[in-house]
């Protein structure tokens, strides 16, 4: 049926998402047109939560003044990277699409979201710490199973051989010096 534009690509959040937005209509009384589902008429002044692809689309057309999530906060986004930084293990984000939100919200909403500059660099930068506990994770676990895999040179397969390469920090692989000479 095509209502779930976006599926596929990755970062995409599914139209059919259960995430909703506040709205504040500051038009006088309008439906929103050819929407799917029930949707509408809004009043002005009173929020209402409808879908982000409508949220968005209301706020391009200047007919409301998007009210951020809760977590989109400089004071808990804050908590929410300090937390990241200590623990060694990922810690619970505030939305599983937080990054795409942000960069929804952020560039059609900007001048609905106070302090939308520290947002984004708060967002940035959980971002960054949780990109780098992952790359450590992978690290070491080639390195693990580096340990598990070595062999004698002309032994095992070459799937087994290949587990035995070693990554150089240049970023070129090469395989270990072989024992024998000739």
């Amino acid at each position: 049926m095509g209502s779930e534009g976006g599926r596929g690509r990755p970062g995409a959040i599914p139209v059919r998402s259960r995430f909703r937005l506040g709205t504040i209509p500051v038009r006088s009384r309008f439906h929103p047109g050819s929407t799917p589902g029930d949707l509408g008429p809004f009043n002005p002044g009173l929020p209402v939560e409808v879908p982000v692809w409508l949220a968005i689309n209301l706020k391009q057309r200047q007919k409301c003044r998007l009210i951020p999530p809760e977590w989109m906060d400089v004071g808990k986004l804050e908590e929410i990277r300090d937390q990241e930084r200590k623990e060694d293990t990922f810690t619970p984000m505030p939305s599983p699409y937080y990054m795409e939100l942000t960069k929804l919200l952020l560039n059609y909403a900007s001048d609905n979201i106070p302090r939308a500059d520290e947002i984004r660099t708060l967002v940035k930068d959980t971002w960054d710490t949780r990109v780098a506990k992952l790359r450590l994770s992978a690290d070491s676990f080639v390195r693990q199973q580096e340990a598990h895999a070595k062999m004698e040179p002309g032994q095992g397969s070459a799937t087994t051989r290949h587990c035995d390469t070693h990554h150089d920090p240049a970023g070129a692989e090469k395989a270990p010096e072989s024992k024998e000479k000739g």
